[in-house]
């Protein structure tokens, strides 16, 4: 879930990013409202089937879109991802089958189907992390990141309360000690970038997949989820299939921190949109829950797309990320 990307230009043809065999007059293209990231996003339809056509912006450095649709193969190879169909080097274009997505988060909340899905998602992140590092794979950096969106945040921004505090302590406290080696985290298994088929969960938007503790991925799965502390265990439990009698620190802290940069990311971007900022100190315990954000977007009241509901699911980002704190 990028939040500060430019989107491609509009020079750029979609039809001439397609095969031969996909272009013609039956063909149609339709742009995906999908998020913030970086690249355009397109649906095709051409002879009865549907593809996803993603184009990246131009000044994407050439290396890391290589090392993006490197990484994308596997995936895709491993059943990990949608089949790729075409790669348009010149263009930074991809284009991949389209998979039909029966809603994992429902089965997940679905009590008849809750146990499944969460074996199944454990399963999932466990084959995602075994797949191949190369060595000119640079280790995510997170911590980094979220001092990068702290400090170019604009001074007309207005935060009062937790969450300066939360996010300065989180710049610098002590790192939990490494519990585990570096594996290839996708870095973003947010509910969006799960598309289940039925059978299989499979990944969408591979962009910031890099070398990461097998907890990155895990934490942020976790806080969109807002699973508690013992579906954490037992999430954990399915991805090393063993039993787990406490979380990890490195876990809790991945945690925290996504939900900050995230969070933060997304008053930002209120902002943006002309929200006024805090006009009250603003305390954890008085924070609109999370649950609170999806309850209302769920019934239509509130929108990721207006600044007020920006600004909601931001602070409910922040708020769920320290649900399991002490």
């Amino acid at each position: 879930m990028a939040l500060y990307h430019r989107l491609p230009k509009p020079a750029v043809s979609l039809e001439a990013c397609l095969p031969a065999e996909l272009r013609g007059p039956g063909t149609t293209i339709t742009r995906i409202a999908a998020g913030f990231s970086n690249a355009g996003v397109h649906r095709v339809e051409a002879d009865g089937r549907a593809y996803v056509l993603k184009v990246a912006s131009e000044d994407t450095p050439l290396v890391d879109w290589r090392r993006a649709q490197s990484i994308l193969r596997a995936a895709a190879d491993a059943g990990l991802a949608p089949r790729v169909v075409h790669v348009d080097e010149s263009r930074r274009a991809v284009v991949s089958e389209f998979v039909a997505d029966l809603s994992f988060p429902s089965r997940y909340r679905d009590p008849g189907t809750h146990d499944q899905a969460l074996a199944l998602l454990g399963a999932t992140l466990r084959q995602v992390h075994a797949l191949p590092i190369s060595a000119d794979m640079a280790p995510s950096q997170p911590r980094r990141l979220l001092g990068t969106i702290w400090s170019s945040r604009p001074a007309t921004l207005t935060l009062r309360g937790f969450v300066p505090g939360a996010v300065e302590r989180a710049l610098t406290e002590e790192l939990p000690p490494a519990e585990r080696e570096l594996v290839l985290s996708h870095n973003d298994p947010n509910p969006t970038n799960l598309v289940f088929d039925g059978e299989r969960i499979l990944l969408l938007d591979w962009d910031a997949a890099a070398p990461n503790t097998p907890f990155y991925d895990l934490a942020v799965v976790s806080l969109f989820l807002r699973m508690d502390e013992t579906t954490c265990r037992r999430l954990i439990a399915a991805h090393d299939s063993a039993p787990l009698s406490s979380l990890p620190q490195t876990f809790l802290y991945c945690r925290r921190l996504t939900g900050l940069m995230l969070g933060v990311g997304f008053l930002y971007l209120a902002h943006q949109g002309g929200h006024a900022g805090a006009t009250v100190p603003e305390t954890l315990a008085a924070a609109p829950p999370l649950e609170e954000f999806y309850r209302k977007m769920r019934s239509g009241t509130l929108s990721l797309s207006t600044p007020e509901g920006r600004w909601a699911f931001g602070l409910g980002l922040i708020k769920e990320a320290h649900a399991l704190e002490p």
